[in-house]
């Protein structure tokens, strides 16, 4: 009975949110392969729908109290799902260049060996504003790359690959905060 109890406050309304974006990466990943307006548009609402919930989720798990271990693991894990198979499919499509998706793909390899190092030690190691940072502006280079694909704008080609750029930047500075913070936690 006990064990019941617990697993049901491990489902909390904050965790179900987070099952939710992982579950809109389906339709993201499959309708951006579509060539046509109602696909693009389903990617980009699932894709936005997806996004939205990183922010609710974990404000509302602190502002409720209702932190769970199993919030805690899914939530950086949904985002990584959802960012970087996003950018893996813009990459198949020739939106994103291969180079910059490598550069997120090693610090967020890099990060999460760091974390899980921490974690045999018994240390958390929390997300830092620079890592919050660069998931919401991979977020909004996103979302305009996927607007773009349905308006063929090309000032949002200028704004997306600038917003590129800017994501490398805060990625390589995301993980470097992380490693030197980490560095001095797990050692």
């Amino acid at each position: 009975m006990e064990s019941r109890t617990k697993k049901s406050c491990n489902l909390n309304i904050p965790t179900l949110l987070t099952i939710l974006r992982i579950l809109l990466v389906i339709p993201v990943v499959v309708c951006i392969f579509m060539d046509s307006l109602p696909a693009q548009i389903i990617t980009i609402v699932c894709f936005v729908l997806a996004s939205v919930t990183d922010f609710i989720d974990g404000k509302l798990a602190r502002n409720t109290g209702q932190v769970t271990n199993l919030g805690k693991f899914l939530d950086p894990l949904a985002d990584k799902i959802l960012v970087n198979l996003t950018f893996l499919a813009l990459v198949v499509l020739s939106y994103v260049p291969i180079w910059m998706f490598g550069v997120i793909l090693v610090r967020d390899f890099a990060v999460d060996g760091l974390r899980m190092m921490a974690a045999t030690k018994q240390v958390t190691i929390a997300a830092s504003k620079y890592g919050k940072l660069k998931t919401l502006v991979q977020m909004i280079t996103i979302t305009l790359i996927l607007l773009n694909i349905i308006v063929g704008s090309n000032i949002f080609t200028v704004i997306n690959g600038v917003l590129l750029y800017i994501v490398v930047i805060l990625t390589v500075l995301s993980g470097a905060d992380y490693l030197i913070k980490g560095r001095r936690l797990v050692l």
